[in-house]
C-alpha cells in the first residue's frame, strides 16, 4: 500500500484591518506553491475580528504572510518597562489597557508627547530597512498601525501560532510579517495604486499582477490565477485584494527561506519585515 501523501502546505496572505466591517474587510489570498509556480485559489473576505480569529484557528498546515506590525519599537517597549519577549510585551500591554485600544493610544501620546518634535513616532529597525520604509507601529492615527498591532498580534498568540523568532506556537500555523507596499515597490516603484479608479492607478495595479503572473519581483516564481481573479485585482479600487495577494508572494518566499525569512539575530521585541534586507 502506497504511503499517504502529505498535504500541501496553504499559504496565506493577509491583508489586515483592526476594526473589520463589510465596506472594508480582512482579506485573504489562499493558494498553494508548486514549484516555480505560486498558485492563488480564492480571496476570501472576513467582516468581523471573530472571523479572523476563527482562521487563525484552522487547523494547519498553512503559512501565512500578515499586513501588521509583530512588535513595538523597542525605545518605546523599554520606557514602559513592558517586557523582555514580544510575548511579554503584547500581555502586559493589554493588561494595562484592559484590552482598549484607545486606552494604547493615551499611553502612546503620553510618551510622544514628552519627547522632542521628530521623535514621538519612532521607527522599528526593520521599518527603516525597508524601502518604502514602513509606518511606526506607534501610529494610532490616519493609517492606524498601531492599532492593528493591537488587535491582530495579540490574537496571533492568543491562538498559539507558531511566530519565527518571536513566539513559539503551532508548527503546522505559521505567520510571519508582510509589507505589501515593499512588494509593489520591486515592482512599480513609488506609483502609487491604491484608492483610486484613476487611470494611472488601474494601470499601476495591472503592471504589478501582469508582473507577479511573468515572475518578476525577485520572488524565484510565477504566479498563477485565474482570470476572474485576476479582473478582481486590478478592479478593486481600494488595492485591499492586491495588497493580500502580494502578502501572499511574500508568504511563499519567506516559507522556503533558512529562518522563514526572519533574521537570527532578530530583535525579539520588535520582530522583523520578510524580504526587508538583514
Amino acid at each position: 500500500m502506497p504511503p499517504a501523501r502529505r498535504a500541501a502546505t496553504e499559504l496565506l496572505g493577509v491583508d489586515f484591518t483592526c476594526a473589520p466591517t463589510p465596506r472594508k474587510p480582512i482579506v485573504v489570498a489562499r493558494g498553494v506553491r508548486e514549484g516555480g509556480t505560486l498558485r492563488l485559489h480564492r480571496l476570501q473576505r472576513i467582516e468581523k475580528l471573530a472571523g479572523f480569529e476563527d482562521l487563525l484557528a484552522e487547523p494547519g498546515p498553512w503559512f501565512g504572510g500578515f499586513d501588521l506590525p509583530f512588535g513595538l519599537p523597542r525605545a518605546f517597549v523599554d520606557a514602559q518597562g513592558l517586557g523582555s519577549t514580544a510575548d511579554d510585551v503584547v500581555a502586559e500591554l493589554h493588561r494595562r489597557c484592559e484590552g482598549r485600544r484607545m486606552t494604547f493610544r493615551a499611553v502612546v501620546d503620553a510618551w510622544g508627547n514628552g519627547r522632542p518634535a521628530g521623535q514621538r513616532l519612532v521607527h522599528r529597525a526593520t521599518d527603516r530597512a525597508c524601502r518604502p520604509m514602513s509606518s511606526s507601529p506607534l501610529q494610532t492615527r490616519y493609517v492606524p498601525v498601531g492599532f492593528m498591532y493591537f488587535e491582530g498580534f495579540a490574537r496571533l498568540v492568543r491562538a498559539g501560532v507558531h511566530v519565527p523568532g518571536l513566539h513559539a506556537g503551532d508548527a503546522a500555523r505559521v505567520a510571519v510579517e508582510a509589507y505589501p507596499a515593499r512588494a509593489a515597490h520591486a515592482i512599480v516603484g513609488a506609483r502609487s495604486y491604491k484608492n483610486s479608479a484613476a487611470p494611472d492607478r488601474v494601470e499601476a495595479r495591472a503592471a504589478i499582477v501582469q508582473a507577479l503572473m511573468r515572475g518578476e519581483g525577485g520572488f524565484g516564481f510565477r504566479l498563477s490565477l485565474p482570470r476572474t481573479l485576476r479582473a478582481t485585482l486590478i478592479d478593486d479600487t481600494s488595492g485591499d485584494a492586491l495588497d493580500a495577494t502580494l502578502c501572499l508572494v511574500q508568504a511563499a518566499w519567506a516559507a522556503r527561506q533558512p529562518g522563514h525569512g526572519v533574521p537570527v539575530d532578530v530583535d525579539v521585541i520588535e520582530g522583523w519585515i520578510v524580504t526587508a534586507p538583514a
